[in-house]
């Protein structure tokens, strides 16, 4: 009797336990790819679990930024059937309050129509219908598809998806080194934070997907990503404001929009640029700006309860040397380092946002498998995803 003998699946290991990181190992598991996830912290303690839990529409870039609109609106209407439950579907006003901001309005609406992005004109009193506490002397405003969801919670079902196909996910283990031969990455060296012990993990291949913390992920292995962290600061308040995400109708600035969360309401955000992710802080005078610019949109930021404000740092992608980082997209890249600095078995996944974290990895999966010889298609534009609860399921 002939015996047929089956090569082992190859493993990619991922360093990093964000969205992206998350959305990659649910990805690649679901191809049959054995997949290893290492990160520092607990997982989403990162930029994935701070930021305001939008998901964009893509209106926000329409008009400076067609791509990442383009992005956007593709994976808000994908990630509502694969997601089901995961979002309050409550849509998005873009608000003018003068001459200035209705003058951008007409450029935005043509911009949404350009990218595929339903947009809808409101006047003041219909706007005010759906939103008694705007600000009343606004001029115009143009409803968009926004929503909101849980910042850890969404991101989960990517992590719970991928364990059910086999992926280990490893929270509190650091990664300090990789191993190389032969301008070959072959693994990972690193500590795990609740034992202290050292570990060791070969892969076939490694892909970086550490956000913020790319570029110095990167150069562990001898090679450069132009990741330019700019943090912003939100500030949330106490109540709920608005039902609806509340937008400036002007060029994204600081305290541009106000997001309901439960029963709070996130004003954000400011923006400038950093070395170190690690090293961000919450400058007082940003927090302020909040309370300035949000509560042009709506009064009553003004003297709503103090909850908390923090900072998160957006990894985009981009030359060095940008004041705020409103400068660069919002688009993602991915890196195959054999094409760019002759590095084999090492990719990086960075830029985008936590709407995009599934379309970038796929774009990273995609690259990843026809490095290793895997012809199996993307699963996730199809596949409905377990819930968070099922991520701390034995």
């Amino acid at each position: 009797m002939n015996v047929i003998t089956r090569s082992p699946a190859p493993h990619v290991v991922i360093v990093g336990g964000g969205g992206t990181g998350g959305a990659l190992a649910c990805d690649l598991a679901l191809r049959g790819v054995r997949v290893t996830l290492v990160e520092r912290g607990e997982i989403t303690s990162g930029t994935t679990g701070r930021h305001h839990g939008l998901l964009h529409s893509g209106a926000r870039y329409a008009v400076n930024d067609a791509e990442s609109a383009v992005e956007c609106i593709e994976e808000n209407m994908l990630l509502r059937r694969v997601a089901p439950g995961s979002f309050e579907e409550n849509d998005g006003l873009f608000v003018g309050i003068d001459d200035e901001d209705m003058a951008y309005g007409e450029k935005l609406f043509a911009a949404c129509g350009e990218t595929g992005i339903p947009a809808r004109w409101l006047s003041p009193a219909e706007a005010l219908r759906l939103e008694p506490n705007l600000n009343p002397a606004l001029k115009g405003a143009i409803r968009v598809p926004d929503a909101t969801f849980d910042a850890m919670r969404l991101p989960l079902r990517w992590f719970a998806t991928a364990k059910a196909h086999g992926a280990v996910i490893h929270p509190f283990c650091e990664v300090t080194a990789f191993a190389q031969h032969d301008r070959c990455v072959t693994g990972v060296r690193g500590r795990d934070h609740r034992t202290g012990k050292e570990f060791e993990i070969g892969a076939d291949l490694v892909v970086n997907a550490g956000g913020p913390w790319g570029e110095k992920i990167a150069a562990m292995a001898g090679v450069d990503v132009p990741i330019q962290p700019s943090p912003g600061v939100l500030l949330a308040l106490r109540g709920r404001l608005c039902n609806m995400v509340i937008n400036r109708m002007h060029k994204s600035g600081d305290g541009d929009i106000v997001v309901p969360q439960r029963a709070l309401s996130v004003v954000g955000t400011s923006s400038w640029v950093v070395e170190d992710p690690d090293d961000l802080g919450v400058p007082e005078d940003h927090v302020q700006r909040m309370y300035e610019e949000g509560a042009k949109l709506i009064p009553m930021v003004r003297s709503a309860p103090f909850r908390q404000a923090w900072s998160a740092a957006r990894p985009l992608i981009g030359a060095r040397g940008a004041s705020t980082g409103r400068e660069l997209s919002r688009t993602f890249k991915c890196f195959d380092h054999r094409e760019q600095d002759g590095v084999e078995g090492f990719v990086t996944i960075s830029g985008g946002k936590g709407t995009t974290a599934r379309a970038m990895a796929e774009t990273t999966a995609n690259v990843v498998c026809q490095k290793l010889g895997v012809d199996v298609p993307c699963r996730t534009r199809d596949t409905i995803l377990l819930p968070h609860t099922a991520y701390y399921a034995a």
